[in-house]
């Protein structure tokens, strides 16, 4: 069975993970602020707060916005339902916004008809690794005197216009699952250009504890004395995770043009299949490819997918609408209302993306799909 995603690890991983396990620290030590000062390489230079995982940094993000009962969030309905629902856990209403028809990314004209007075954040979502119209959404949301927040799960080592993934936003919200750009096995990050709101995420991030006795309230009772002022949750990634990311971030450059040369590589052996949609490349954006996402005839997607399976291939299907969910249909989300994303999701099929795929691998995948077409 050829995969539809697997994680790259070498050598160099295995001994830094191993040495991590024999440091004093395997959580809240030196790795942490390591890993967190490597990103900043890949972001413009502007901090991080790693996390558990991707849907934690969704989390701290919108916590960290001040994210509440009585807010809105636009969200386009084209991405796994993190993004939605660390909104809605926040008591936000989530405004679902369409997508565009070339990229699947956040339509901005979309965006700027969902907005409110009510609107406290623009999410968008770095489709496949491929940013949406960061400049077009960052006037749409200072228009509505909105945080514009990067779900860039895909995306870590994509620029756009010249500019890093990282430092696009006001708040930018990183994955490091198994089957990303880069690995932690499970983590993620949480990136802003603003100080207050890099603070504010990182205190959510440890419980909501303020130890600077500049910032205290009450006098202070010893070595010890911490305080709560807002409440947060735990999510600290461990030392030996975030070793784990320094390790695989040496070799993020590599990592993104390999996925580049893959992806080129289905472009070249597809473009004759007529039945076949590649992904559109913008025009603005140097892209680190996460996914593959072809779209083919409707009434073909599922009928492909089978025989693909049945051949081995592990294909996947990117992503089932957000509101299609019976938890947003409980709240009253209706299916249509987005149509172009809907569309999408009835049209895509993810074919395998991984560092490790080889030549023969692509070519194998391509060989079934214009076999499947050719009848």
């Amino acid at each position: 069975m050829l995969p539809y995603a697997r994680q790259e690890i070498d050598a160099s991983d295995v001994e830094a993970v191993s040495s991590a396990l024999t440091d004093p620290f395997l959580s809240t030590g030196p790795a942490v602020a390591r890993f967190e000062s490597d990103l900043a390489a890949w972001t413009g230079g502007h901090p991080s707060v790693v996390v558990t995982s991707g849907t934690a940094a969704l989390h701290t993000a919108y916590a960290a916005a001040g994210v509440g009962p009585g807010q809105q969030v636009v969200v386009p309905p084209l991405t796994f339902v993190a993004t939605a629902a660390a909104a809605a856990l926040l008591g936000a209403e989530v405004v679902f916004a369409d997508v565009d028809e070339a990229t699947g990314c956040l339509d901005p004209a979309a965006a700027e008809a969902a907005l409110t007075e009510r609107t406290s954040v623009v999410a968008s979502v770095d489709y496949a690794g491929a940013p949406a119209d960061m400049d077009a959404l960052r006037a749409v949301a200072d228009r509505a005197g909105a945080l514009l927040l990067e779900d860039a799960a895909h995306s870590i080592g994509t620029t756009w216009r010249g500019r890093p993934v990282g430092s696009l936003a006001d708040l930018t919200t990183l994955s490091f699952f198994a089957t990303k750009n880069l690995t932690t096995a499970e983590g993620g990050a949480v990136v802003s250009t603003s100080p207050d709101l890099h603070r504010a995420a990182a205190r959510f991030r440890n419980h909501g504890l303020v130890r600077d006795p500049a910032e205290q309230r009450w006098p202070d009772e010893g070595p010890w004395h911490q305080e709560v002022h807002s409440l947060g949750l735990n999510y600290r990634l461990p030392d030996v995770l975030c070793t784990l990311g320094s390790s695989q971030l040496r070799r993020l450059a590599g990592f993104v043009a390999r996925r580049a040369e893959i992806s080129a590589r289905y472009d070249a052996a597809l473009a004759e299949v007529a039945e076949v949609r590649t992904p559109t490349r913008p025009a603005d954006a140097e892209v680190a490819w996460h996914l593959y996402p072809a779209r083919v005839p409707e009434d073909a997607r599922r009928p492909l997918f089978e025989h693909l399976r049945a051949a081995g291939i592990g294909v996947q299907v990117n992503y089932v609408p957000a509101y299609w969910h019976p938890v947003f249909a409980d709240l009253g989300y209706q299916r249509g209302q987005c149509p172009v994303a809907e569309r999408w999701y009835r049209q895509e099929i993810s074919l395998p993306l991984f560092v490790g795929l080889t030549d023969d691998d692509v070519d194998r995948v391509c060989d079934l799909v214009r076999a499947y077409f050719a009848g």
